[in-house]
């Protein structure tokens, strides 16, 4: 094997070691609120809301003892604000599962693990963790053949490799399939995996993913891959520089059961609207209008069209043994 071949990788293995091995994006202090910011860092709205999507779990369990799995859970900002808004009452044990190290000051009620804890009964919550689930990109080459995109960690170049065979030729057949030259796809079959193995992990409640997505009859013909770095939008240079991500074929990890809905839907169910205060209050009570004023901007944020309100939620159900 030459040197030349040995500098080309298959995305899924390039963006495993960027992200997740020795010196990885993932890994380093600041975390992925340092690059980038999701619904979590964008209001506390959401967090109450999961809490409250908690509580109900606990309520159709019928128990007053429930697990909180945050699930890609960064460095603790959803679980501890969950801890924060659930009723008291409701005893949580509460886990954090995620690559890096524990954060430092995090409550010390957070169990904190790289691994799915099994068997818990209670609410599973994934918000972008799939999109970080590495998977290997295929594209049609001139002849009409869909071979595996090989990258250059070291600049992001890339090219041509083999055939896609296989399993994952079957995965793209059925759920993404491209035919002609220069058409790209992002083979999601290890996030449909990564997903089943979480739901799989409960004895009982419910599993909530929550990601930036598409579903078939909608799938962008070049695929969705990018880099991000300081919230910015850069090139996916598998370097450990940058997150290298891709939206998610969210049917396709639904496809064992559950229920899809937009964020906008789904929030709104939670009691989350981006509503104005009637104009009245501003003279009865002004404090209260200017705090009521400032939810219902965070309530738009989370709910609009066209950015946080379009993420999809894929909810999955699981009946007690």
């Amino acid at each position: 094997m030459t040197d030349e071949t040995c500098q080309w990788q298959g995305w899924r293995e390039a963006t495993e070691q960027a992200l997740y091995g020795p010196g990885g994006f993932f890994l380093g202090p600041e975390g992925p609120a340092g690059h980038f910011r999701t619904s979590v860092h964008a209001s506390p709205l959401f967090t109450a809301a999961v809490a409250r999507l908690l509580t109900a779990v606990a309520e159709e369990l019928g128990t007053d003892e429930v697990a909180f799995v945050d699930m890609g859970a960064g460095r603790g900002e959803l679980v501890t604000g969950v801890l924060a808004a659930v009723p008291e009452g409701l005893s949580v044990r509460a886990y954090g599962v995620e690559r890096a190290g524990r954060p430092v000051g995090i409550d010390p009620r957070v169990e904190w693990t790289d691994r799915l804890p099994e068997g818990v009964r209670g609410l599973l919550f994934a918000n972008e963790w799939l999109d970080n689930v590495p998977v290997d990109v295929a594209s049609v080459d001139e002849s009409g053949v869909v071979r595996y995109v090989e990258v250059r960690a070291a600049d992001g170049a890339e090219r041509l490799g083999r055939p896609v065979e296989g399993p994952d030729a079957e995965w793209l057949e059925r759920w993404w399939p491209i035919k002609e030259p220069g058409e790209r796809a992002e083979i999601g079959r290890p996030r449909d995996e990564a997903w089943a193995a979480a739901v799989g992990s409960l004895a009982a409640g419910k599993a909530v993913a929550v990601d930036y997505g598409h579903v078939r009859g909608s799938r962008p013909p070049f695929g969705t891959l990018t880099g991000f770095r300081a919230g910015r939008e850069v090139e996916p240079v598998p370097d450990g520089s940058c997150d290298v991500t891709a939206h998610v074929a969210m049917d396709a990890c639904g496809a064992g059961g559950g229920e899809l809905t937009t964020q906008r839907d789904a929030l709104r169910r939670l009691g989350v609207r981006g509503e104005r205060p009637p104009l009245s209050l501003a003279s009865s009570d002004p404090a209260a209008y200017v705090r009521a004023l400032g939810a219902a901007g965070e309530a738009a944020e989370l709910t609009a069209r066209g950015g946080l309100g379009d993420f999809l939620w894929l909810t999955r159900r699981v009946p007690a043994a």
